[in-house]
């Protein structure tokens, strides 16, 4: 996506903002936005060509572009891989800087017809965690850890949205307990691998595992026709 686009999202994105508590990401919100945020209707569609829904997956791209730039400015360098995963959960979390705005697209994408939406986002947020932290997982392992983080952070939003005691102490109580128990099962299954008596009847799942790739890392296109800027004295070609 190209600069323009995005900048133009973050207005239309900002302008909606203090309509949702009131309307939710409903057409509403999407039509009060455009009109506020003077965009083109015609340009605002072909941004947003699914209205206050493209909305709110901006409202949580915005999320996950938060907690990447605390990871980054954080050492982390000291600390155990566990305490990594929950520290960039709490800064996914505390990215957020409108619980209402949160609790209503929580709503949105718990519809059936928004579910797989939902289920994208948070997989791309857990995703953006395990490459933020230097995940190099090439076979299964890129799809198990993605699924268990999504669990987790999935479970931790939602209670998170209903902690009201003082700086969200429960939650993180809350996801330590989570992480704890994803790394039991991590124990469980490290034991059962280096088990002589279980290895025969592994021997089929493991090559069938084994088999398994992580999806190639292709460029980032939202919108069809977007062209990439060419290195000096290349030809410019299309993101494919």
């Amino acid at each position: 996506m190209s600069d323009t686009a995005e900048t133009t999202i973050a207005r239309l994105l900002d302008a909606a903002m203090p309509h949702v508590p009131f309307d939710g990401w409903s057409a509403a919100t999407y039509r009060a936005a455009v009109a506020e945020a003077g965009v083109d209707p015609a340009l605002a569609a072909t941004l947003c060509p699914r209205g206050a829904i493209d909305l709110a997956l901006a409202f949580h791209t915005r999320g996950d572009a938060g907690m990447l730039k605390r990871i980054r400015e954080t050492a982390m360098s000291d600390m155990r891989f566990r305490d990594r995963i929950a520290a960039a959960v709490r800064f996914r979390l505390e990215a957020i800087d409108d619980k209402e705005a949160a609790r209503r697209a929580t709503t949105l994408f718990a519809l059936p017809q928004n579910a797989a939406l939902g289920a994208k986002a948070i997989w791309g947020t857990a995703d953006a965690i395990w490459t933020a932290l230097g995940d190099t997982s090439t076979d299964y392992n890129w799809y198990t850890k993605r699924a268990t983080l999504s669990g987790v952070y999935g479970s931790t939003v939602l209670f998170w949205l209903g902690d009201d005691c003082v700086d969200h102490q429960d939650t993180w109580a809350f996801l330590d307990r989570r992480i704890d128990d994803v790394m039991q099962i991590e124990k469980v299954k490290d034991r059962l691998r280096d088990n002589p008596a279980l290895k025969p009847l592994m021997t089929g799942p493991n090559w069938i595992l084994s088999k398994v790739r992580a999806p190639s890392k292709m460029p980032r296109m939202d919108i069809p026709g977007v062209f990439s800027t060419p290195d000096a004295g290349s030809e410019a070609k299309p993101e494919q």
